[in-house]
């Protein structure tokens, strides 16, 4: 198993880049979101990797953080969901917004992934929205209440982190009488305050 690479950059075009490992090229299968963080031809480079053997061939998929390489892995034990699909998922979102979408049941915001359709997407909802959400919930440090869910999906679809957000979800008031629009205006507000 070859969990990771350090090396230089050997060359890089779409979907992929060959990182030389001390005199061997390997070729590395990325999301784009890593493919635009790896610098320059002939820079030292470092890639989390996942090597997937299958009948017709050995593939390394490459990420630039242990959190991506996580969401990889556990979107490819969905079934129907293969390693392209999970790096299509990574190119077309963070992985805090794609933990997000998952967590949240957000199934609109997978299917704009190319590839996912409904039923892809309520698939992943439902075979990783307890994995996805228990760690993401862990990791803001906040006890989301259920009926916030959907405040927490609107702030990381405008862009704000999990972290922020789940601390712009804190300060909302524990009333249930609020609609997600005054929700989301009010943690908004939070942002505006800093």
């Amino acid at each position: 198993m070859i969990a990771s690479l350090h090396g230089r950059l050997e060359s890089f075009g779409a979907g992929a880049a060959v990182i030389d490992v001390n005199g061997v090229g390997y070729q590395v299968n990325m999301p784009t979101s890593t493919l635009s963080t790896l610098g320059a031809i002939g820079s030292d480079v470092h890639v989390h990797t996942q090597m997937v053997v299958r009948e017709d061939g050995i593939s390394l998929y490459g990420f630039s953080t242990a959190e991506e390489l996580q969401l990889f892995q556990l979107l490819t034990t969905v079934s129907g969901i293969g390693p392209k699909l999970g790096l299509a998922v990574l190119s077309a979102m963070s992985v805090e917004r794609a933990s997000m979408a998952i967590a949240t049941g957000d199934t609109d915001l997978l299917k704009t992934v190319s590839g996912i359709g409904k039923k892809t997407a309520e698939r992943v909802v439902l075979e990783l929205k307890d994995k996805v959400g228990a760690g993401l919930l862990a990791t803001t440090g906040v006890q989301l209440a259920p009926e916030n869910a959907d405040v927490m999906a609107a702030l990381t679809s405008l862009g704000y982190s999990v972290a922020e957000a789940g601390r712009a979800v804190a300060t909302l008031p524990p009333t249930k009488k609020l609609s997600l629009e005054e929700k989301v205006r009010l943690a908004l507000q939070y942002f505006g305050g800093k």
